[in-house]
């Protein structure tokens, strides 16, 4: 029998049930759950943006501060199609978003290469571990918001600094990710591997990093997202152009429509990241068991 039919959820199938009947029954239920799953999704979304709007036009809540979502819609639209008016010029929203999106990408890939090098690196060696640990806590602990106006002092308020406060972001979370899973590799797999003589780059490449990629792509997945802040963060400290300096100019205007507008396109910016990085892990971890599901 198939070992679909162990699948949680299912009824019971009488005996001789054949293989492709129970695969069939598998897939209708693996069906009947996505369309339950979207159908609550939809219907929270839709009930939480009716509510909204409701107590935005009756005035329950402050219709200038806290926007409404016809009005946001009105201008996402408005912003696709002519562009964002600040300081007298009208830019197109998809430079701003091009310039945060370039300068949060660079950023996410220098931190999450230099942050899996440094983790393996220092997981693989106590004695190094030992000498740099304190200075990583040292500068872990220094809150990022600070680092800001020091890069832009730096770098100036160019692409360097946002991209130089991204890094900054990302590399901690992937170095704690990656050295802990390093450390947390299978010790028996890692013995039999040098029993049958590996050697320690083979060692690492073959045994300790693939160990150690569900701790490393549990890291990347949310990094992209703290990459958006490092770059807005320093697009709100000084930028011409970028979602930051939209979301600064919507501040200094009280304009609450325009700030819940930007947050929107950032949230769908960083969806978009998780997904793509989703569908990289899938690929490079094709050797992983599926998780486990209810259906």
């Amino acid at each position: 029998m198939s070992d679909a039919a162990l699948s949680p959820g299912l009824p019971a199938f009488r005996p001789g049930t054949s293989d492709a009947e129970i695969e069939a029954a598998v897939a209708k239920a693996k069906r009947t759950r996505q369309i339950k799953v979207l159908f609550w999704r939809y219907l929270i979304l839709a009930v939480c943006l009716g509510l909204w709007e409701v107590a935005s036009r009756r005035e329950w809540i402050d219709p200038i501060d806290f926007g409404m979502p016809s009005a946001i819609a009105l201008k996402l639209w408005e912003w696709v199609t002519v562009g964002v008016s600040s300081a007298g010029s009208v830019i197109p929203l998809w430079y701003h978003l091009w310039v945060t999106v370039e300068e949060a990408t660079a950023g996410f890939l220098l931190g999450a290469v230099a942050g899996i090098f440094a983790g393996v690196s220092l997981g693989r060696n106590a004695f190094l571990a030992d000498i740099f640990s304190v200075y990583i806590k040292l500068f872990n602990s220094i809150p990022r918001v600070v680092l800001a106006p020091i890069f832009i002092i730096m770098f100036g308020i160019g692409l360097p600094s946002k991209i130089a406060l991204s890094f900054v972001m990302v590399f901690f979370l992937v170095f704690q990710n990656a050295f802990q899973g390093v450390r947390e590799a299978d010790r028996s797999m890692i013995a039999n591997a040098q029993i049958l003589g590996a050697s320690p780059w083979q060692l690492t490449r073959a045994v300790i990093v693939p160990s150690a990629m569900s701790w490393i792509f549990a890291s990347l997945h949310v990094s992209y997202g703290f990459a958006i802040t490092g770059a807005i963060v320093g697009e709100f400290v000084g930028a011409r152009v970028g979602i930051g300096q939209i979301i600064a100019v919507a501040k200094g205007n009280f304009d609450g429509t325009s700030l819940f507008a930007a947050i929107i396109v950032i949230m769908l910016v960083v969806l978009a990241a998780g997904w793509v990085m989703s569908a990289i892990e899938k690929r490079l971890a094709k050797w992983r068991p599926a998780p486990l599901t209810d259906h």
